[in-house]
C-alpha cells in the first residue's frame, strides 16, 4: 500500500471530480491522508457544505483531515508518506509553492515533504493559470520533485486564462511521481 498526503485546497468546483479521484486512489492501493487548506475546514459554498465534504473524505479515506500548520509540519518525518498530492492545487496555493510561502497546513505539508526529496504531484485548477500564475506553473515545472496531473484550457473561448488538471489521470501522474518522472504529455486537450 503505497502511504500519500491528499492535500486540499479551494477550488470548491472540482470538489466531485476530486471525490472520484480519491475512489480511484483508493481502488489502486493508496492509503490517503487528508490535509485540508483553511478554506477548505471551515467555508459553506453553493458546491458542498464543509461538514458533509468533510464526511465523505473521512469515508472514502478512513482518517480524519489534518487542519493545522502544527499538525501538518511533522508529516514529512513521523507520517511516511511517499507522495503528497495537492488536488485541487488553486492559483493562491501553486503561487505559495513557487515562493517557498508556508502560511496553511497544505503549504506545511508540501514543504515538509520536499525538504525530504519526496514527490510532490500538483492538480491545477486556476482561472488565473495562464495569466498571474504562468509564471509559477513555468517555474513549478522546473522544480526537483514537483510533478503535474496533466492539464489543459477546460473554456477556453470563455476563460481565456484558465488551467485545469485532467483529474482521471491522478493515479497515473502519482505513479509516474514515485517512479521520479513526469506524466507525458503533460499539457492535454480537454474534452
Amino acid at each position: 500500500m503505497t502511504k500519500i498526503g491528499l492535500c486540499i485546497t479551494g477550488s470548491f468546483c472540482t470538489f466531485k471530480n476530486i471525490l472520484n479521484a480519491i475512489d480511484d486512489l483508493v481502488a489502486h492501493d493508496f492509503d490517503i491522508t487528508p490535509i485540508f487548506s483553511f478554506n477548505v475546514s471551515t467555508l459553506d459554498t453553493r458546491f458542498f457544505k464543509q461538514a458533509d465534504f468533510e464526511k465523505l473524505v473521512v469515508e472514502k479515506t478512513g482518517k480524519q483531515p489534518i487542519k493545522t500548520i502544527v499538525d501538518a509540519e511533522p508529516i514529512g518525518t513521523s507520517k511516511g508518506l511517499e507522495l503528497m498530492l495537492v488536488a485541487p492545487c488553486t492559483g493562491n496555493t501553486l503561487a505559495k509553492i513557487a515562493h517557498g510561502i508556508t502560511d496553511t497546513p497544505v503549504t506545511m505539508a508540501v514543504k515538509a515533504q520536499l525538504r525530504n526529496n519526496r514527490p510532490v504531484v500538483l492538480s491545477v485548477s486556476s482561472n488565473d493559470a495562464l495569466g498571474a500564475n504562468a509564471r509559477n506553473i513555468g517555474a513549478l515545472l522546473n522544480t526537483k520533485n514537483i510533478y503535474f496531473v496533466p492539464f489543459g484550457q477546460d473554456a477556453p473561448t470563455k476563460k481565456t486564462n484558465s488551467l485545469i488538471a485532467d483529474t482521471a489521470l491522478i493515479v497515473p501522474a502519482c505513479k509516474e511521481a514515485l517512479a521520479g518522472r513526469q506524466i507525458q504529455p503533460a499539457l492535454t486537450l480537454l474534452n
